[in-house]
């Protein structure tokens, strides 16, 4: 019974997440009125949020993200007094993208705006609009109606208000009436003069589906797995592979049973394992694994903790658990039977070998905690656990197999100098982001890159055998392994060269800091643009040319957004792409430049004025495409059927790749 709920939580734990372009509301405001005083009213704009998003303050300078803004479009006998407040727990972070510290809420958001009241009725509407992002996608700018309507004691205190003016002094006036009334003074066009090419596609992109985000949990898994090979071959794990099985199979009567509790035995490695990552996951949760991969503080923790890791396998101290722990549960595991007993002895191996998997499994969690993903952890960790299980239970199965398996020797202390290269060289990931949380500038990218140039071209002669550590033994030639992977280490330390004068290093764009960074730059790269900003427009162009159109749909303040055009359109192979085979059309969903003639139009039951094209874009996606976020990436033919699945933030290349050359395959179907 044990077993058969075991295997159906790794089944659940390995179906990845898939991030589907949809509609999403992870914002909801509550407006609340209140007349502190007979000549001021006080507007408190409530907000909760799901987890992992976050709205901007309204108190930070221009060329940053969409701020939080009050716009009072109505007043009688009432005008503002005061600008918009944020209060409660506004957080600060430098952003890289717009090279400045940007404040924002999480969780909950309060906003409060005073107005004045300067006649004894008064009435007032008008919007809080706000931006909203998380870790991949933005909404576009979105409004919170507001109506305020009362009568003051100021101008009159022998008279009373009626009933219906006392209540609306005390509440809000219902949003939809506000609405309402803004909406009877546009010129209204109907949906249904809408070109053809508006028409809703959400069906058919449901048929399409989407493999979105399950490449990057797949990714954490696989990387889980390669930590957990590293750590098998490693001085504390490799020795007691046979020991351990040999105890298995003579312990027990009949091979079966032996067989039995060898299975059994990398179970409750997979558990141990598997159980740190849940606990991770449950202490910080989506919110928190957000806010540590953004904390400038934690970044440095990690920076020392990395550091650390990297000494203990260069030799320089070891790393061990107080011995007492690793004997109690040796002799726990001794007295106990059947399942409990088989545990003990796989939390005794993970006590004893924590000298060798202490560090590895400390750099997986560091980088899987600061990556915002809640599952990430617990993905991570079943890799790990399984990779680190399986060489028990495969010679388990085939004793045989050990005769024929390295034999122990100066090759394992190889790979824990090899693996205290790279933890230092990551480590320097971490502090780079501290350094520009504080604006220190000492690690900026040609630093980083000069200290990974050294890195790695140490780690080459090392393996060359020309550098020795304390606990290497003497060696008097260089073993042809060593030699190849010096040398592919000293050629990965010679293609970093030109990034010290601004090549942009693609293959690690995503350790080193940002170009932003770069003092000097032979030359400046050309970015790709969109040749249209307006979605008709764009379909006439389609029409002439026979090309497909490339929907961007994305904002001034999209962090992400500016993210994929770095990492993604500036691959020439996706550059080509983009230039010779689409008409790319950007449009911006906070774009404030007014309609000529504004529309009223209906969207899941709500009533609205799109009087700006930003709005009429946002409109565009929701309606068309059933989506509100961004980045939002669709190619459509001239006549706007979607030709393939949307894609939303992912930097892979390859993947960006595949999805703009199966359009166009689409495309040439279709006509």
């Amino acid at each position: 019974m044990l077993h058969r709920f075991y295997w159906v939580l790794v089944c659940l734990l390995l179906i990845p997440a898939c991030v589907c372009a949809q509609w999403e509301e992870p914002v909801h405001f509550k407006v609340v009125q209140h007349e502190v005083s007979p000549s001021e009213v006080l507007l408190v704009f409530q907000a909760t949020m799901d987890e992992g998003w976050h709205i901007y303050s309204c108190d930070m300078p221009e060329g940053g993200p969409t701020v939080a803004s009050f716009h009072l479009e109505k007043a009688k006998g009432i005008k503002l007094a005061g600008k918009l407040e944020a209060k409660g727990n506004v957080k600060e972070m430098f952003d890289e993208l717009f090279s400045m510290n940007v404040r924002y809420m999480e969780g909950t958001a309060l906003f409060h705006q005073r107005l004045e009241i300067t006649e004894k009725e008064y009435e007032a509407s008008g919007y809080l609009e706000y931006g909203a992002c998380n870790d991949k996608n933005c909404l576009p700018p979105t409004e919170v109606p507001f109506s305020v309507k009362g009568v003051s004691k100021m101008f009159d205190s022998q008279s009373q208000p009626d009933e219906k003016a006392s209540a609306q002094a005390n509440g809000m006036a219902d949003s939809s009436d506000a609405e309402a009334d803004t909406a009877a003074e546009v010129v209204a066009d109907s949906i249904g003069s809408l070109p053809a090419y508006w028409r809703p596609v959400t069906d058919e992109l449901k048929l399409m589906g989407d493999g979105l985000g399950e490449a990057s949990l797949w990714w954490v898994f696989l990387m889980g797995i390669l930590g957990g090979l590293i750590a098998v071959i490693t001085p504390c794990v490799w020795p007691i592979i046979p020991m351990t099985i040999s105890y298995f199979l003579k312990r027990s009567e009949h091979r079966g049973r032996g067989l039995r509790d060898a299975l059994l035995y990398g179970l409750c490695i997979v558990l141990i394992y598997v159980g740190l990552g849940l606990l991770i996951t449950l202490v910080f949760g989506s919110n928190g694994l957000n806010a540590l991969s953004t904390s400038a503080v934690f970044n440095l923790l990690c920076f020392a903790v990395l550091v650390f890791f990297a000494a203990s396998f260069l030799g320089g101290f070891e790393i061990v658990l107080p011995s007492s722990w690793g004997n109690k549960t040796d002799a726990a595991a001794e007295s106990k039977g059947g399942f409990m007993g088989i545990f003990l002895m796989a939390l005794t191996l993970t006590i004893v070998s924590f000298s060798c998997t202490g560090p590895i499994i400390g750099f997986l969690l560091v980088d899987l905690t600061t990556s915002a993903n809640y599952l990430a952890p617990v993905l991570g960790m079943l890799g790990f656990a399984w990779a680190l299980a399986f060489p028990f239970t495969l010679f388990a199965l085939f004793p045989s197999l050990i005769k024929k398996a390295p034999k122990s020797g100066s090759w394992m202390n190889t790979v824990k100098v090899v693996l205290g290269f790279i933890e230092l060289a990551f480590a320097l990931k971490f502090l780079s982001v501290a350094d520009m949380a504080y604006g220190w500038h000492i690690l900026d990218r040609e630093v980083f890159l000069a200290l990974w140039i050294v890195i790695f071209a140490l780690l080459g002669i090392y393996l060359l055998g020309k550098l020795r550590f304390p606990a290497d033994g003497p060696s008097s030639h260089c073993s042809i392994p060593g030699f190849f992977c010096g040398m592919i280490s000293l050629a990965f330390a010679v293609y970093m060269l030109p990034g010290l004068w601004g090549a942009p290093l693609k293959a690690i764009s995503a350790f080193a800091p940002p170009m932003s960074t770069q003092d000097f730059k032979l030359a400046a790269s050309e970015e790709v643009k969109a040749q249209f900003d307006d979605y008709d427009k764009a379909v006439a162009a389609a029409r002439e040319t026979g090309k497909p159109l490339l929907i961007d749909f994305t904002g001034y303040g999209c962090v992400n957004c500016r993210k994929m055009e770095a990492a993604v359109w500036t691959d020439p192979q996706i550059e080509k792409i983009l230039r010779d085979d689409f008409i790319l059309v950007s449009l911006y969903v906070d774009d404030r430049t007014p309609l000529t003639t504004p529309y009223q139009v209906t969207l899941a039951g709500k009533h609205q004025t799109l009087c700006t094209r930003g709005q009429l874009w946002s409109f565009l996606q929701s309606y068309k495409f059933g989506a509100n976020t961004q980045p939002f990436y669709i190619p459509v033919s001239a006549d706007g059927r979607p030709l393939n699945a949307s894609y939303s933030y992912d930097e892979n290349i390859d993947r960006y790749k595949r999805f703009l050359l199966k359009a166009l395959e689409n495309n040439k179907t279709k006509r």
